[in-house]
């Protein structure tokens, strides 16, 4: 009996450090676990953070988008206007090159005019 004492002592003992050790191995792959945990909730934290960025970022380009569609139909308004001026301006060009051809020739009709009314008072003068 007191052999087969010992033998259970032993076997105990063999048993108490196999469940230590496994514990241990527990403990820490319990820490393991937790920390992977840990790892898991900061990337999914940082996941959404990207997610709200990009979310943001996507809004900002929409807006500028937008803007930048204004100022292209505004452009095109003022080249509109720009090009209808530019043809009032030709048109006034035009009428005003025609007026000074006509300004010429009224002041050489004129000069004619004044010469032969110097002419024929030179004549009567002299008659």
């Amino acid at each position: 009996l007191q052999k087969e004492l010992l033998k259970y002592k032993q076997e105990a003992r063999n048993l108490q450090g196999i469940k230590d050790a496994l514990q241990q191995r527990l403990l820490q792959q319990d820490a393991a676990v937790l920390q992977l945990k840990q790892e898991l909730l900061r990337a999914n934290m940082d996941k959404e953070e990207l997610h709200n960025q990009n979310v943001d970022l996507q809004r900002k380009v929409e807006e500028r988008n937008r803007l930048l569609a204004e100022y292209k139909k505004e452009l095109c308004q003022k080249d509109r206007h720009l090009q209808q001026h530019q043809s009032k301006l030709d048109e006034m060009l035009r009428q005003l090159s025609e007026a000074s051809y006509q300004q010429v020739d009224l002041e050489r009709e004129l000069e004619h005019k004044e010469a032969l009314l110097a002419h024929c008072m030179k004549r009567e003068a002299e008659e």
